[in-house]
């Protein structure tokens, strides 16, 4: 199986999907896994993209060309 390498929006707009899931009552695994990805890879992407939105993180890839 290939491995598939999430864009940064990808990655905020899962982390957001599973979320929304959780506030209507599902169980966190039961709304990673719906969102198609790990634990492990949930976790790894909250704490390195927390609560960032999509501005934030266009911002942030702004400020990284510009150095």
């Amino acid at each position: 199986m290939a491995n598939k390498r999430h864009k940064p929006e990808e990655i905020v707009t899962k982390l957001r999907q599973g979320d929304v899931l959780v506030g209507q009552g599902m169980v966190r695994t039961d709304a990673i896994r719906q969102v198609s990805i790990t634990e492990q890879t949930y976790y790894r992407w909250r704490k390195q993209f927390g609560g960032m939105g999509i501005d934030q993180l266009k911002e942030l890839k702004k400020d990284k060309r510009g150095l």
